[in-house]
């Protein structure tokens, strides 16, 4: 008999995860694996433990206690080497005064190490790949907010590294950046990146990443793909429905109907939630409202959102 196909060896490796600023307990006992090529999406309200996890990863501070290995090395004990093999995009940067586009990349270009005639090759390439070179002569700190982006992504992969690390990265952004952006993001997986991402804008997450991690007070609390976490405890059926007339006649209708609750509301009607999924629980429902005189114009079931979903993942803890 042959052997089964070897494991794939992670790229970056969470341990037992600790760290805390004084009585706050801002990470606690996270562990997981991202392996070579995925995109992974990390999740959670402010406070939750996302930016300090992404530091230790990034070598900017120092857990109490865990290991974080990237590339089969320790962050904490050999952080210089680490530091060749990530890239680290903050959710805020510094620019400076008086220095063009080209001369910001050029500088972080020789931080690096890279000698002039490799630097100016990977410059070329960089800036090409971020669209950045017609504004080789722009004032760095005369950008837009896309602009920005572009501009500290393409510092991030001057030295082409295994590993990016992008901590909100389209915060702010109108929605033509963002979807510049998260092209980007699929151009650098496709070529064989390893990124790891944090977000707020769950619905972009599922649309780019391979795998989710949700963590909630220092804790993951899901790990896995968009489709297993839109089935996380999802026997309920969400349907939207829209009325014509007082929208507010759905909201009492669904007080006074037991097995159903108003998800949220929309000035057309709202979602409405079924304890039931089963499909003769929702033709029920549909004749119910017909019934008592609600003028429905529009009754179907939506897919789960990734937002309800990490609502309800919260709400079970």
């Amino acid at each position: 008999m042959s052997e089964p196909p070897p494991l794939p060896v992670p790229i970056i490796s969470v341990r037992d995860l600790h760290r805390a600023f004084g009585s706050v307990r801002a990470v606690r006992g996270v562990s997981f694996d991202v392996y070579p090529g995925q995109v992974v999406g990390f999740i959670g309200a402010n406070g939750a433990g996302k930016t300090t996890t992404m530091r230790i990863m990034a070598t900017l501070d120092m857990p109490d206690s865990g290991s974080i290995g990237i590339c089969g090395t320790d962050v904490v004990n050999f952080p210089t080497e680490v530091r060749q093999m990530i890239g680290w995009m903050p959710d805020a940067y510094g620019s400076y005064e008086h220095m063009t586009v080209l001369e910001y990349l050029d500088f972080f270009g020789r931080a690096f190490g890279l000698k002039r005639e490799a630097r100016g090759k990977r410059l070329r390439e960089v800036m090409e790949f971020t669209d950045l070179a017609p504004l080789t002569s722009r004032p760095a700190n005369k950008l837009s907010k896309g602009q920005n982006q572009r501009l500290c992504l393409g510092r991030t992969l001057l030295h082409d590294p295994k590993v990016l690390i992008l901590d909100e990265p389209a915060a702010g952004l109108d929605p033509k950046a963002r979807i510049e952006f998260k092209n980007l993001v699929r151009l650098l997986a496709d070529g064989g990146k390893t990124i790891f991402i944090s977000s707020h804008i769950l619905s972009e997450l599922g649309e780019m990443c391979d795998t989710m991690l949700f963590i909630d007070a220092g804790k993951i609390v899901h790990h896995g793909s968009a489709e297993s976490l839109r089935r996380h405890n999802s026997e309920a059926a969400l349907i939207d429905v829209r009325l014509v007339g007082n929208p507010d006649a759905l909201r009492a209708w669904v007080e006074m109907n037991p097995g159903v609750e108003l998800a949220d509301a929309h000035r057309d009607g709202g979602r409405v939630r079924l304890t039931s999924a089963e499909p003769e629980a929702i033709t029920a429902c549909l004749r119910k409202m017909l019934a008592d005189g609600l003028t429905v114009t529009d009754f179907h079931r939506e897919e789960r959102r990734l937002e309800d979903a990490f609502v309800d993942i919260l709400k079970a803890q």
